[in-house]
């Protein structure tokens, strides 16, 4: 039996022999990184719809001279606007200003037209400029997160700059403007 149990010790020996070789035959490399980056920046998306302004038309009631109290305008989409960052939604304009009749105007008259701007849906409260206001506090909001969406922007609340009860001076073209901008905010 003595020799039967030496036999069973060595082939155990030679089976645990066996099975360390097997693991010595395989090795791991070292944790190989992949790595990258996504810049913070922020694309304004592309005008859609119709057209490329907001044309109000005849912008006075043509039995008074006087600045309508009914414009309006279809709304503008930015379509697939984002940021890729915390971001600021702003928002500015320009009076609408008669282009041709560069002129102080005669007494009762104006040249001018103020209104709001608004861009909304990147925030839940929509950016506003008001060309009449001295300050617009609320022209530029912001978001803590990026975001990816569209952007509808839309004027009203026209008024006569100087006074509702002035008429509008004669022109072809009054003309003003509104500006959105996307920022990345650090």
């Amino acid at each position: 039996m003595k020799v039967l149990h030496v036999i069973g010790a060595g082939l155990a020996t030679m089976a645990l022999a066996g099975t360390a070789s097997a693991q010595s035959t395989t090795a791991t490399s070292p944790v190989i990184a992949v790595r990258g980056n996504v810049p913070a920046l922020c694309s304004g998306g592309t005008l859609g719809g119709s057209g490329t302004s907001f044309d109000l038309g005849v912008l006075i009631d043509t039995a008074t001279g006087l600045l309508r109290t009914d414009l309006s305008a279809p709304t503008k989409t930015l379509s697939g606007a984002f940021c890729t960052s915390r971001s600021a939604i702003s928002v500015s304009a320009t009076p609408m200003t008669a282009q041709n009749f560069t002129a102080t105007p005669p007494t009762g008259f104006s040249r001018t037209v103020d209104y709001n701007a608004t861009a909304s849906g990147w925030t839940t409260t929509a950016a506003t400029f008001s060309t009449a206001a001295a300050t617009n506090p609320n022209a530029t909001q912001q978001r803590a997160t990026a975001f990816t969406g569209d952007i509808t922007v839309s004027v009203g609340g026209f008024t006569t700059n100087g006074g509702n009860a002035l008429r509008m001076v004669a022109d072809t073209a009054y003309q003003g403007t509104v500006t959105v901008t996307l920022a990345v905010v650090s």
